[in-house]
């Protein structure tokens, strides 16, 4: 005899990433609550430490009602691993993401979960691009996003999938214990991550939806949203053989060779500064340059900030010089040896990306901060 009382748990677990949305919670409960009557269902609201209290909502809510669960994360945000911890935080066989902002249709999961029943499927998307589907009231502006997003995401998800982008699906736990430690975790766009992380192909099927207005709050897609989504595509596409942060770090020092280069030219050619003054300007613009745009998107997840963010400055700019005494050493070295000029210049280039990466990642952002 069991140790337990038999009681069956829910077919259905609905995971639902969340971060200010205490006015959405008690619309978007009443109405998943309406929809599954006939479901064995639960919610899982993981909230990212929202300032706004969704968590405290969403535990009261679960104290009148054992089919709603808070998992709250403290110190970490990210719609993906949101999606992930949720997930795994679950029982139940068949697994269901929507967002936390009321523009999807709790109506449809009924019908995504006969379809995902059937034998031989492993996912259901819902799809704002089938016939029956909308965007709503999107701006020109957003629609032209998602389509080039879409269109960007092309190479990792089957051609007959409609909406690739799509942040609405359900799919077997199955499908998720195959995946799970393959998955990037970056950006807001878990399904493709799915699709491009599958080690057979993914059956799936579409149900179509429109995509309504958001009631309260206010939308989570800026531009480190949009930097995270290409960083998942990036690590998907070369991750195996570059690790994805440094990938994202060069790039951004390549944009900052593009500033310095910008600074030089203004201030030597148009100001008429002397060179040395320029190239000082210069080299003390790209450094603020880099670090910022590191702090906020190569290293997000430990993001200086206030003071913290001074004192990074300060590290980042004495390692990199470190790291640019290098790079001019080794590319003397080398063409001093007869090196082609072109070869000696990337060499230098490469040991000094190397090296500002692997200190600073130690010893400007070596380990997690708030935000």
């Amino acid at each position: 005899m069991s140790a337990f009382p038999e009681k069956a748990g829910p077919i259905l677990s609905i995971v639902i990433p969340t971060f200010n949305e205490r006015d959405n919670v008690a619309a978007l409960l009443r109405e998943l609550s309406e929809a599954l009557t006939t479901i064995a269902w639960e919610v899982i609201l993981v909230d990212d430490d929202s300032p706004d209290g969704t968590a405290n909502i969403v535990r009261q809510y679960g104290c009148s009602d054992l089919r709603i669960r808070c998992l709250q994360r403290i110190g970490r945000r990210g719609l993906s691993t949101a999606c992930v911890e949720g997930m795994l935080a679950s029982s139940a066989p068949y697994i269901a993401v929507m967002d936390g902002d009321l523009q999807h249709d709790p109506s449809i999961i009924p019908t995504m979960l006969r379809l995902l029943e059937e034998p031989g499927i492993d996912l259901v998307v819902g799809s704002r691009y089938q016939e029956g589907g909308g965007l709503g009231s999107w701006t020109r502006g957003r629609v032209i996003i998602s389509r080039v997003a879409t269109w960007l995401g092309r190479s990792l998800v089957p051609t007959s999938l409609t909406d690739p982008m799509s942040g609405f699906f359900m799919l077997r736990r199955s499908l998720l214990d195959d995946v799970v430690r393959n998955l990037s975790g970056l950006g807001f766009k878990i399904l493709v991550d799915i699709f491009a992380s599958a080690r057979h192909p993914v059956a799936f099927r579409e149900v179509p939806f429109v995509f309504r207005n958001r009631r309260a709050g206010e939308s989570k897609l800026d531009s480190q949203a949009m930097w995270d989504y290409v960083m998942l595509l990036a690590d998907k596409l070369v991750g195996a053989y570059i690790p994805i942060r440094f990938l994202s770090f060069a790039l951004i020092g390549s944009l900052g060779v593009i500033v310095h280069l910008a600074v030089l030219t203004v201030a030597y050619q148009i100001e008429s500064l002397e060179f040395a003054a320029s190239q000082t300007l210069a080299t003390v613009v790209t450094m603020v340059f880099n670090y910022s745009l590191n702090n906020q998107l190569t290293y997000h997840d430990r993001r200086r900030r206030g003071l913290k963010w001074l004192t990074g400055l300060l590290s980042f700019s004495a390692l990199c010089s470190v790291g640019a005494i290098g790079n001019v050493g080794i590319a003397t070295f080398l063409f001093n040896r007869q090196t082609q000029w072109i070869a000696a210049a990337i060499a230098g280039i490469s040991l000094g990306a190397v090296w500002n990466y692997a200190v600073t990642s130690i010893y400007t952002w070596g380990r997690p901060r708030d935000g």
